[in-house]
């Protein structure tokens, strides 16, 4: 078995994936165009896309960049490259994680031996599973470290999926929750809170003791909402919906990259964290969004139950030394105002309210994602 090593990275760099839904331009219906797509873009372009677990998604990645501004960048570059590709296969890129009427039996899997194995144990879960992320990494440099802050962060992460949420519509319904996506995700079998890791070498032994067993075949077959990613020496955040704004892309990525920050030089004793509490958390966030109630195991936004909104405006008062420091203050800043507006799932709900269909409503949704 090849030994597990957590690669060099600089400190707080960044690396940014977005997974967008293929829409197409008539019916607005999902349509399974990743395939082509890739093929259109790999004869002229040497930048980052790749397929996901249906063809309905595709996913757009940074290189690794030193700060936000090169994430926006990165990504600006590579969308606008993408959108008139698919403009070509009379598609378009949609941002929000679930589509809202879309069937989930007719989606169609990637031509991917690791997404066909996948789908072939998971099943009808599987095909319910048409959602879109928000992933961020941030480097790290040291195993020990990526542990620490994974142990951590854990406990805030409800915080980040309430600023975050997209997905309140599923299969032409409104499902009462800010963020479906979550439930849907949590169904897999090796998803969701990670719980309590301790050291690398704890997490080593886990992953060589899963692969013995034959549970997984790599670090990557663990779908845990936040994880290390050794390859690539840094800790991946994967709890967010994907925002339905640019904008609010840049401030979570602002958000997320001030958070590790913060847990790395602040003086927080990680420790085992009740899992009832960690499930209520994240409950709470998934279904009320920024209403929803938060408690704070290890105090630092507080003792006593509060709303999430509360926390996380409380939390951006902390990061903003660090939105200063890698030049990022204006994002974290921006995330204010979106705790204060609501997020897309608010916008979604408010558009539906007015009486617009959900074709109306993606149009809407997709005009506004410049802003």
């Amino acid at each position: 078995m090849k030994q597990l090593v957590f690669s060099n990275s600089n400190m707080f760099t960044l690396g940014v994936e977005l997974e967008f839904q293929l829409v197409d331009q008539s019916s607005l219906d999902l349509v399974p165009c990743a395939h082509a797509i890739l093929k259109r873009y790999s004869r002229n372009n040497d930048r980052h896309i790749s397929l996901e677990f249906l063809q309905s998604i595709i996913e757009i990645q940074t290189g690794v960049c030193e700060n936000v501004l090169e994430v926006a960048t990165d990504l600006a570059k590579t969308i606008q490259i993408v959108e008139d590709i698919a403009d070509k296969e009379h598609c378009f890129l949609y941002s929000a994680s679930l589509h809202p009427f879309a069937e989930p039996t007719v989606q169609e899997v990637s031509s991917n031996a690791r997404y066909k194995r996948i789908m072939d144990e998971l099943q009808l879960v599987g095909r319910q599973f048409i959602s879109q992320g928000l992933h961020v990494h941030v480097g790290v440099g040291h195993g020990d470290t990526a542990i620490r802050v994974c142990d951590i962060i854990q406990a805030y992460l409800p915080v980040l999926l309430a600023m975050s949420t997209s997905s309140p519509f599923f299969c032409g319904a409104d499902t009462g929750f800010s963020s479906y996506r979550t439930k849907l995700f949590e169904a897999l079998p090796l998803a969701g809170i990670a719980g309590f890791i301790g050291s690398w070498q704890n997490y080593v032994d886990e992953i060589e003791y899963l692969q013995r067993l034959q549970i997984i075949e790599t670090p990557k077959d663990l779908w845990w909402d936040v994880r290390p990613s050794p390859g690539f020496g840094t800790v991946e955040i994967r709890i967010c919906d994907i925002p339905s704004r640019f904008s609010e892309i840049m401030s979570m990525t602002s958000v997320i990259q001030a958070l590790v920050a913060f847990i790395i030089e602040k003086d927080i004793a990680p420790h085992p964290i009740d899992l009832q509490l960690l499930r209520s958390n994240k409950w709470q966030a998934a279904r009320h969004g920024l209403q929803g109630q938060f408690n704070d195991v290890f105090g630092v936004l507080g003792t006593r139950p509060q709303s999430l909104k509360n926390a996380g405006l409380t939390l951006l008062r902390f990061l903003r030394p660090y939105g200063e420091k890698f030049a990022s203050l204006e994002h974290i800043r921006a995330m204010e105002n979106v705790l204060e507006a609501g997020t897309s799932s608010a916008r979604q709900r408010a558009l539906v309210q007015q009486g617009k269909t959900f074709t109306e409503m993606i149009t809407l949704l997709r005009e506004d994602y410049w802003i």
